[in-house]
């Protein structure tokens, strides 16, 4: 199977968690059609990420789709069998060496130590009984003896281990050889089948658009009457975002929260990569599983203010629920304390984590010194250029440990950002409590 040596660049990781939502964004504002249809753009893109599975068959309501699962199954069946045997063959070309170098270093022993043997004898016949020469010649004698019986016991195992193993490695190297050529061959047999597909999707939108037309529409699952009941019993159930927004603040945190949203999506781009790489390319990725973990831990934290706008945090409603809405602004009002305390710590140290983390010198010393006070700030942008920030022999501030090597400083910042949209939302939701309890309702 061909390899995938793809690294994710690090201003391609940046870039997309901005370009990806904005786009996102921009595509679900745009006017639906009223008769929805297949589309051929999204049946290549289906065809490109997920055409190995056929899942751009499906997507096109065409069950010879079915026919690449098996296909795909021998690709994966023929990798681990590749992968087992590969192991096996390491296992028995490390035994194979370390036989061939023990028979070599201890054949030339053995031979010294045989030579000698009748020479340490003559020695010890000759000596005096009794002296230390005689003793001395004894010692010499019993060590050439022993070393001669270890020498032969070794060797003798190097012999059986070599005889034992040098078998079990060609085996071994044909069983790797013969499943890495049916992975091959069943990946190649894949690649025809979409080079066909691609060439056949205009015509398989068609048809699925003509099938979609003569299907009767299905009636909604939720009727009218089940749906008031529902709001009768949680008005805000079925509240959509943007009744939520009375002011900036709120709009603010709306757009937050949907920013951060489309995230998820590459997400499961990025596993998706993961898997199909490590199991079907065996070339797993040293950056899919950091990336995505930084990337939810900015996303949980930048999204804190849109669940707290639409309530969305887990509470317990036992009391709370019941209770008017005056009542309910009085009780948000005297827990806001321990809320602020909350967010003003994360605000603070969150900050102070960040200017931490653009301090750390790991190579351009311009931000790294405006950072830990040693230069003005205006000093460091005359200093900053376009290569600081693209060329990737330069690094500043913290970057991880792994082979990755991704600066930390952004997703730390992303902290700071969360905690500042906490604490306007917390002012906002003030705000209107204090209104509520004003007017009475």
């Amino acid at each position: 199977m061909p390899h995938i040596d793809f690294t994710l660049p690090h201003w391609a990781y940046w870039l997309g968690l901005i370009i990806f939502p904005v786009a996102g964004m921009i595509l679900a504002r745009r006017a639906r059609p009223r008769q929805a249809g297949y589309s051929a753009a999204l049946a290549y893109l289906v065809l490109v990420t997920g055409g190995i599975l056929g899942l751009h068959r499906f997507y096109l309501k065409s069950l010879l789709g079915l026919i690449y699962i098996p296909i795909f199954l021998c690709v994966l069946w023929g990798n681990a069998q590749e992968r087992e045997a590969r192991s096996v063959l390491s296992d028995a070309t490390n035994l194979v060496k370390v036989a061939e170098r023990t028979l070599e270093r201890e054949r030339p022993r053995l031979a010294t130590a045989e030579a000698d043997i009748d020479q340490l004898r003559a020695e010890v016949a000759a000596a005096e009984p009794d002296s230390f020469a005689k003793k001395s010649a004894e010692r010499r004698l019993k060590r050439a003896e022993d070393a001669i019986v270890t020498g032969r016991d070794r060797i003798t195992t190097a012999e059986a281990e070599l005889v034992g193993a040098a078998p079990i490695a060609e085996a071994a190297g044909k069983d790797r050889a013969f499943w890495a050529n049916v992975a091959r061959y069943a990946f190649y047999t894949i690649l025809a089948l979409m080079a066909v597909d691609a060439v056949l999707i205009p015509g398989l939108v068609r048809r699925a658009d003509a099938l979609a037309a003569r299907e009767v529409p299905e009636e909604s699952l939720i009727d009218a009457e089940t749906a008031e009941k529902a709001a009768q019993i949680d008005p805000d159930a079925r509240k959509a975002d943007h009744e939520w927004a009375e002011n900036w603040i709120d709009r603010l945190s709306l757009f937050a929260g949907e920013f951060v949203s489309y995230w998820a999506v590459i997400a499961v781009f990025v596993y998706y990569f993961e898997v199909i790489s490590r199991y079907v390319f065996n070339s797993p990725t040293n950056w899919a599983h950091e990336s995505m973990y930084l990337m939810f831990g900015m996303q949980y934290l930048i999204a804190g203010s849109y669940a707290m706008l639409t309530e969305s945090h887990v509470r317990v409603d036992i009391f709370y629920a019941p209770l008017s809405r005056p009542k309910k602004a009085w009780v948000n009002l005297l827990t806001s304390v321990f809320f602020f305390i909350f967010a003003g710590t994360l605000l603070v140290t969150s900050y102070i984590f960040a200017m931490d983390a653009v301090a750390v010198p790991s190579g351009n010393s311009v931000v790294s010194d405006w950072a830990r006070g040693q230069i003005g700030f205006g000093e460091m942008l005359g200093g900053l250029s376009l290569r600081d920030w693209t060329d990737p022999a330069i690094r500043w501030g913290e970057i991880s440990f792994n082979e990755w090597e991704v600066p930390l400083w952004p997703m730390k910042w992303m902290m700071f950002v969360g905690g500042v949209l906490l604490v306007l939302q917390g002012v906002s939701k003030i705000s209107k409590d204090i209104r509520a309890i004003a007017r009475g309702a």
